[in-house]
């Protein structure tokens, strides 16, 4: 893992009392420039949704129908984290929309100063017409990402079936953090030992009022919901 988010600690370290200092006083610093980052994103006219899952979850996937759904009357911008590679920002370039890769080089998460010299990018690529959605999808990691506001308005979380029905149990920060839950890749519920009910419970028992929503990119399944909550974010 990286050292700014303090993954890397051991209760027998014997410089922990300082690291922890450090590592404070970077999430603050952090949490001014989130702050920054979402005058800015309200500036430029627009609502920021951070995606966060676990890789190969499906978010990529994800942006790539919810643009073709959007993209006649939702101008949409997006900001991709990665370890490596323009992979990802490439196919949603391929879709007729600006995006911005940000590398890591190595560490876990998107920070806010990341962020922000992101949006100057996308501020770039708009050339005055401006946009209403902003997506910012984080590097693959269940840990880290739930530490670090980014400036966005909305945070939502990606759980597909492969993965598991005991991840909200195993990572409740991140799940409680979440103002939606995408359950992706519903389609492949008859080839795994995925427990429906045990999301409902175990997310419902971190934040009652959490909307979870069944998804699928290959079928349309929970599409009309996942757009009624994006429009929701946007007033409309």
């Amino acid at each position: 893992m990286c050292d700014t988010c303090g993954c890397h600690l051991h209760e027998h370290h014997h410089h922990n009392t300082k690291v922890v200092e450090v590592n404070q006083s970077l999430l603050a610093a952090n949490v001014r420039q989130a702050r920054s980052n979402r005058q800015h994103i309200e500036k430029m006219g627009a609502v920021a949704i951070n995606l966060i899952s676990s890789p190969g979850s499906g978010k990529t996937t994800l942006l790539e129908r919810t643009i073709e759904a959007l993209v006649d009357t939702v101008r949409i911008g997006v900001i991709e984290g990665d370890i490596e590679t323009e992979r990802d920002a490439e196919r949603i370039r391929a879709k007729g929309v600006p995006a911005v890769q940000l590398t890591t080089g190595g560490a876990c998460h998107l920070d806010a100063s990341l962020v922000h010299g992101g949006l100057h990018v996308l501020e770039h690529f708009a050339k005055g017409t401006g946009y209403d959605l902003i997506f910012i999808e984080n590097v693959g990691n269940l840990v880290c990402p739930a530490t670090f506001d980014l400036g966005e308005h909305s945070r939502v979380v990606l759980l597909s079936v492969p993965e598991g029905s005991d991840k909200p149990a195993k990572y409740p920060a991140t799940f409680k953090g979440a103002d939606l839950v995408l359950l992706t890749k519903v389609d492949l519920l008859p080839y795994f030992d995925f427990s429906m009910d045990e999301v409902r419970k175990e997310a419902g028992l971190l934040k009652p009022d959490l909307e979870l929503v069944a998804l699928s990119a290959t079928s349309g399944e929970g599409f009309d919901s996942w757009l009624a909550f994006l429009n929701k974010q946007l007033n409309r």
